[in-house]
């Protein structure tokens, strides 16, 4: 089956964030879901799930999804995990809270990579951490930004208060992906300095130009025995409002300590998420492979574009999500904000690079997932902004 990426779907009126934020003239680029259908083999176990008519509660163990995500992890990473080491979240944002809750003291630190998905800081400061800043190293001497990780610093940075890392990888906002030796390294400084990783693997599948991902916990036993890997059919599948995500955590003594972490406050896994899941999982890989060639395609026609007609606006060349993080610090301005700027000028709602903590003033982060008709339209409001500064 061949599917239509091109297809305009309306999503104002069905309770979009992404759509029903801002004023109805305005394009919005900017929180991470896509504007594309679901398979429509999804479709349509969904709608075989509606008409069974009961919506009660969801098991607690849910063995045909479990199994499921055992058989497709060891297809895709050679990563052979079992059903006991995964436990389901409504989402990776309570995920993300559950480690922070976990591992550590109120006012030890947590170790993030800025410019860095902003819930990773929210969830810190939610549990009464502190963020403790490893900035990664921009690299300007590519044809497009680069970033690197100074291995040295991060390591320095670590002090006896530091207590998780918080790793993004595939890494939102910037697209990049680690390699083995990259998370070797990154988990050999974990080890020395005692440090619980979680992994945010959520955009494992969106990888593109045919890369392969490495999942952290993967590498080897000693790097698994301290490792909580996150992961979710939401963004790879666009199921993101049925709230179905999962950690596989393969040291029974940091599963313990994140139930503990999760008791009576994360929810089971919804009814329609896990239907969702299970059939995306197993009916949807031909969707996935055309939809991350219409990716790619939409990320090579967005860099060609700034190229083009905003020589301006520097760019990464992401690896993997469909997020682009576009440098627009020497365009002339008026006070630096750019999402404000192209907000008010071109109607087109970008994320803030500022949110994502040191290194994203001056930044916007651009989602691509969206028709590419959409893509032209708002790039063009963009370079008219501009030539009318």
């Amino acid at each position: 089956m061949k599917y239509n990426f091109d297809e305009i779907i309306e999503r104002r009126g069905t309770g979009s964030g992404k759509w029903e934020t801002y004023d109805k003239d305005v394009i919005p680029l900017w929180v991470a879901d896509m504007d594309f259908a679901v398979a429509k083999e999804v479709q349509d176990d969904l709608l075989k799930r509606v008409e069974h008519g009961v919506f009660g509660y969801s098991s607690h163990t849910l063995p045909e999804l479990l199994d499921t995500i055992c058989i497709r992890t060891q297809k895709l990473y050679n990563w052979k995990i079992y059903p006991e080491q995964i436990i389901f979240f409504p989402g990776l944002g309570s995920a993300l809270n559950a480690c922070c809750r976990a591992f550590g003291n109120p006012g030890n630190e947590v170790l993030v990579q800025p410019p860095i998905y902003f819930p990773f800081m929210d969830a810190i400061r939610n549990q009464n951490k502190s963020v403790n800043h490893a900035p990664l190293i921009r690299d300007d001497t590519t044809e497009y930004i680069e970033y690197e990780i100074d291995y040295a610093k991060l390591d320095e940075s670590i002090d006896t208060n530091t207590k998780l890392f918080l790793l993004s990888n595939p890494h939102n906002p910037v697209g990049k992906m680690y390699n083995k030796d990259q998370l070797t390294k990154l988990a050999t400084i974990a080890e020395s300095n005692d440090l619980v990783i979680c992994s945010d693997e959520i955009h494992c599948e969106l990888i593109l130009d045919n890369k392969i991902h490495c999942p952290t916990a993967s590498i080897s036993d000693e790097i698994a025995a301290r490792c909580v890997t996150l992961m979710a059919p939401s963004k790879t599948f666009n199921l993101a409002g049925l709230s179905c995500g999962y950690a596989i955590i393969q040291n029974p003594d940091l599963m313990l300590q994140v139930r503990e972490a999760s008791a009576g406050i994360i929810p089971g896994v919804n009814v329609m998420g896990y239907t969702a899941a299970l059939s995306a999982f197993q009916h949807g890989n031909i969707w996935l492979q055309q939809l991350l060639e219409y990716l790619q395609e939409n990320r090579d026609y967005v860099l060609q574009y700034i190229d083009k007609h905003m020589p301006n606006i520097r760019s990464t060349r992401p690896e993997a999500t469909y997020l682009m993080w576009l440098d627009c610090s020497q365009i002339n301005i008026p006070d630096a904000n750019p999402q404000a700027f192209f907000l008010k000028n071109a109607r087109v709602a970008f994320s803030d690079g500022a949110m994502f903590g040191p290194g994203g003033d001056g930044f916007i982060r651009l989602n691509l997932a969206c028709p590419k008709s959409v893509l032209e339209t708002a790039l063009n409001r963009m370079h008219n902004a501009i030539n009318k500064l």
